[in-house]
């Protein structure tokens, strides 16, 4: 038997393997496609895991070639500017890495640490008992003390756990993609008069921005319905021109997809033996936040698995994963709601409410608010709470509930 089988071998899945080999235990990646991902879902990490990061002795290793990385000197709050100026004592850190690189990097940091990672491997049921979780994978089955799904918005282990997850979909679509430009391509759009960010008109927004040189990023939200096929360059030329009116000099596209924002929250994130970490546990409308909570939700789970499996503190210690970690997704899908429904508001209405947000967030005391949000700062990790540099676990909210004496 396993100590831990973990499905998805994305940033959450691979973060949480390599803590668990960190202190000790051995768990097994369970992966259905055949290699890692290409798609550049994300573009970089903000707030509390670049902290854990650089505890770990990897943020150097990580940040090696990266366009952007240290303190946030401010952040796109739902499209209103946030300076984090004059704020010194705001913790919050950025880093630019594009999804396929991170992953890349969480992987061969695993496969370091000596985690086994199957790919190819489609989890098709999962079943527990007392004793522990057994997963079908193909023909076989593989029997494990813990199960915890880190496979995404879609789960299958969330909805064979029994688990959930009720939320809102979007009734808008965004058509997203990432083009080759060179700098002729910027000049020629600040000569059209378009603006980085969202140029907002009666037809809806196009995204344009850049987080590296060469690399335009585009996209566009408008009423109209998201393609039932692949995202075509002739359809998001076409959206394009739909909202704005006219042409505008993408490049060569890198990557096209489509996707619509969901605001969802697991109704809890462990049922017995099996546990959701990740996007399998929550989904934001909006923020950039999702990579940070999901991967310091795989930190906290890790080191409580560990201290059970190893029998250093009681099995009740694991009904804390919920009872802090759910909270901060609460609090962020209530940010991120927050921010998704600002960025709709449209018109004058709309222009008028950024505008007063914009001298809101001006004052120190807002700002700083805001920047704790996007931190995640709901639970520390830093080096004199490490659950395992002092070779004992730290006594935190849970001893009440875990009866673990203090």
């Amino acid at each position: 038997m396993e100590d831990v089988l973990i499905v998805g071998a994305g940033p959450v899945g691979l973060m949480l393997a390599c803590e668990l080999s960190l202190a000790g235990v051995r768990p097994v990646v369970l992966e259905k496609r055949d290699g890692p991902s290409e798609l550049p879902k994300a573009n970089g990490l903000g707030g509390q895991i670049v902290d854990v990061l650089d505890h770990r002795g990897l943020l150097e290793r990580f940040s090696a070639g990266s366009p952007f990385s240290g303190r946030a000197a401010g952040f796109p709050f739902a499209g209103v500017p946030l300076s984090f100026e004059g704020i010194d004592d705001l913790p919050l850190r950025l880093l630019l890495i594009q999804q396929p690189r991170l992953e890349r990097l969480l992987a061969e940091r695993a496969r370091e640490l000596g985690v086994e990672i199957r790919r190819g491997r489609e989890v098709t049921s999962l079943a527990q008992d007392e004793e522990g979780v057994t997963l079908g994978v193909g023909d076989t089955h593989l029997r494990a003390r813990y199960a915890v799904g880190c496979d995404g918005a879609r789960s299958r282990v969330r909805e064979w756990a029994g688990i959930a997850f009720p939320g809102t979909t979007d009734e808008e679509g965004l058509i997203v993609g990432h083009f080759k430009a060179d700098i002729k391509v910027f000049e020629s759009l600040e000569s059209d008069g378009l603006q980085p960010g969202w140029n907002r008109t009666p037809q809806g927004r196009v995204l344009l921005t850049s987080l590296q040189d060469g690399v335009l990023i585009a996209g566009v939200r408008e009423p109209a319905a998201l393609p039932d096929g692949p995202v075509t360059l002739d359809g998001f030329r076409a959206a394009v021109r739909r909202v704005l009116g006219r042409d505008v000099p993408l490049g060569e596209p890198i990557w096209l997809s489509s996707t619509v924002a969901q605001a969802r929250l697991a109704e809890r994130y462990r049922a017995g033996r099996v546990f959701v970490a990740g996007d399998a546990a929550h989904l934001f409308p909006a923020g950039g936040s999702a990579l940070n909570v999901g991967m310091t939700d795989a930190v906290n789970l890790a080191w409580k698995l560990a201290g059970v499996l190893r029998g250093r503190v009681p099995e009740t210690l694991l009904d804390t994963y919920d009872a802090e970690r759910r909270p901060i997704g609460a609090r962020t899908l209530m940010q991120t709601r927050a921010q998704a429904a600002i960025d709709r508001v449209e018109g004058e209405d709309g222009l008028a409410l950024r505008e007063l947000l914009g001298e809101v967030f001006a004052f120190p005391g807002p700002a700083r608010h805001l920047g704790l949000l996007l931190q995640d700062s709901g639970l520390g990790y830093g080096p004199a709470e490490d659950p395992w540099s002092a070779g004992s676990c730290p006594i935190w909210s849970w001893t009440a509930a875990a009866g673990w004496p203090s």
